[in-house]
């Protein structure tokens, strides 16, 4: 078995890995990743970027058969479901084109293959079909073999009628019905998706809202919007059964008000969960410590093996490829013997890309009463802003939330056009330690979306102008 020395071994090249082995190639390690499959993993070829391809062609097509309001006369739009289809995956193909370029400008090695321990945290076995296998070792080893979808114990997938969000983007025709279960991020995005393209789609929940880590308020925007469009939600709803048949499935769930019931469609989408890839890397023969779904790691992504980090999904939620990437630069600079600061998982960006989008980060109000914080809370909606009503888009609204005494920015959520974008001043805001006052102070262009952060600030503090 022919034998690799290096300084720096990442298993796993997706948003977290090739991160942090461009980072461990930058401080002048000698770095090489193992992947499996395609480098950018789930994220960019199934996950975060095709997805967004296929929520771009729904924007358009929604805004299309909307020209009217603008003036604008269009007959004869109707969707072409496989060239949206195909042009999601040239984007992923494109992204993962540029994630090679990158390997190659920061000369690290990938090696294709499987990877397992061999004994020791610093010794693994790759194995690529019809090759031998090959031997590596690293003094550094960064885990990073991310996640995948789960199931349920009465209905597994099959890739036909019980499918999975990787399913889901590549579909040989466009469903007549569609039943998800689970109205996280992946849930919501895609019943946004197939329902503006034609499907009929039923939400269902097991908790009381859509999106349940978002804040109350901003998850009832989103209901409305989607019962408005014709889309079917179910909350409160403990799934119990599914059938699936050469024709279609049937999902019986139970809802404290609405009593039993069934519930068809051509295909299930499952967006319950994901389950950390932790099986078959011998990871128990080196001491790592898992807890049978994710590594346990410390603050600074080491696990409880020497020389061994873990990060991204492998290591638990917050599962987000911009947590991965983050953790990853944390964990390549402390096995370089850097001193990097932590992540801050207290805020953390999330943002879902239906529309009206969501972005939030930080403590949602529910949360901050229940912690008894003392809180200034403001906001503002977009009816009120010159800018999303001269772009007919008004749905939604931006609430900050500050601490009462000291002005520090607890929480941020927003719901409507650009919200995915918007959030991004509020995270430096945090960070940077403003307060209201800094933010109503900052003088924001006009006319912008960007002017409802300044005016839900100055709202939190009784000094909002155009409401």
């Amino acid at each position: 078995m022919a034998a690799t020395d290096c300084e720096v071994l990442v298993i796993g090249g997706g948003p977290g890995g090739y991160v942090a082995a461009i980072r461990a190639a930058q401080l002048g390690k000698k770095t090489a990743v193992v992947e499996r499959d395609r480098l950018g993993g789930i994220c960019l070829n199934w996950g975060c970027i095709p997805t967004k391809a296929l929520l771009k062609s729904a924007e358009m097509l929604d805004e299309i058969r909307r020209a009217e309001e603008y003036g604008i006369e269009v007959g004869g739009v109707r969707p072409d479901f496989a060239k949206i289809v195909k042009r999601s995956r040239a984007v992923a193909d494109k992204m993962a084109a540029g994630v090679n370029f990158l390997m190659k400008k920061n000369r690290v090695e990938v090696i294709p293959g499987v990877a397992e321990f061999d004994g020791a945290p610093g010794r693994v076995v790759v194995k690529e079909e019809g090759k031998a296998p090959r031997r590596l070792s690293a003094g550094a080893v960064i885990l990073a073999t991310g996640a995948r979808p789960a199931d349920l114990p009465f209905a597994r997938f099959d890739g036909r009628r019980i499918v999975s969000y990787k399913e889901a983007m590549v579909l040989p025709t466009l469903p007549e019905r569609m039943v998800i279960v689970g109205a996280g991020a992946i849930g919501v995005e895609f019943a946004y998706f197939y329902n503006v393209l034609g499907t009929r789609v039923t939400l269902i929940e097991g908790l009381d809202q859509v999106l349940p880590i978002e804040d109350e308020e901003t998850s009832k925007v989103v209901a409305r919007s989607f019962a408005k469009r014709g889309i079917e939600i179910v909350t409160s709803a403990k799934v119990e059964a599914v059938e699936a048949g050469a024709k279609g499935v049937r999902v019986t769930a139970t809802a404290p008000k609405g009593g039993r019931k069934e519930f068809e469609g051509d295909l299930l989408l499952l967006a319950v969960g994901v389950r950390g890839n932790v099986e078959d890397l011998g990871l128990a023969s080196i001491g790592v410590r898992t807890n049978g779904k994710f590594v346990e790691v410390d603050e600074r992504m080491r696990t409880a093996a020497p020389g061994l980090w873990a990060i991204g999904d492998v290591a638990g939620p917050p599962m987000l490829a911009h947590v991965a990437s983050h953790e990853g630069i944390v964990a390549a600079e402390d096995a370089a013997g850097l001193t990097p600061h932590p992540v801050d998982y207290r805020f953390i960006p999330g943002c879902t890309y239906c529309q009206p989008q969501v972005a939030s980060l930080g403590m949602t109000e529910r949360k901050a009463k229940e912690e008894r914080r003392d809180v200034k809370i403001g906001r503002f909606p977009f009816t009120a802003s010159g800018k999303a009503v001269a772009a007919g888009e008004t749905e939604g609204f931006v609430k900050v939330i500050y601490d009462a005494r000291y002005g520090e920015l607890l929480g941020a959520h927003i719901v409507g056009h650009g919200a995915t974008e918007m959030i991004a001043e509020l995270g430096i805001a945090q960070r940077l330690e403003t307060t209201p006052e800094a933010l109503l102070h900052t003088m924001h262009a006009h006319p912008t979306l960007a002017e409802a952060v300044m005016e839900a600030s100055g709202a939190a503090i009784g000094a909002a102008i155009h409401i």
